[in-house]
């Protein structure tokens, strides 16, 4: 992923019938992106980045599974 776009893409159903890791992973790498400012941190802020990462992904991953999507 070299380029950050301005949006994340929509990951629930109907826009996205499977979601894998990669596209939760991604989408949360993308937003630490955007709100840090950081494409990649410093050193000194790659633990706080990657842990930001990971909490991220893991809320995106529990609400994915936890919506309810009427069709």
């Amino acid at each position: 992923m070299d380029a950050m776009c301005r949006s994340i893409k929509t990951l629930r159903p109907p826009f996205q019938e499977i979601v894998t890791e990669e596209d939760v992973q991604a989408a949360a790498l993308q937003y630490v992106r955007k709100i840090s400012g950081f494409r990649a941190p410093a050193a000194h802020n790659a633990q706080a980045f990657d842990d930001a990462v990971a909490a991220v992904a893991a809320a995106t991953a529990t609400l994915l599974a936890t919506l309810q999507v009427r069709r």
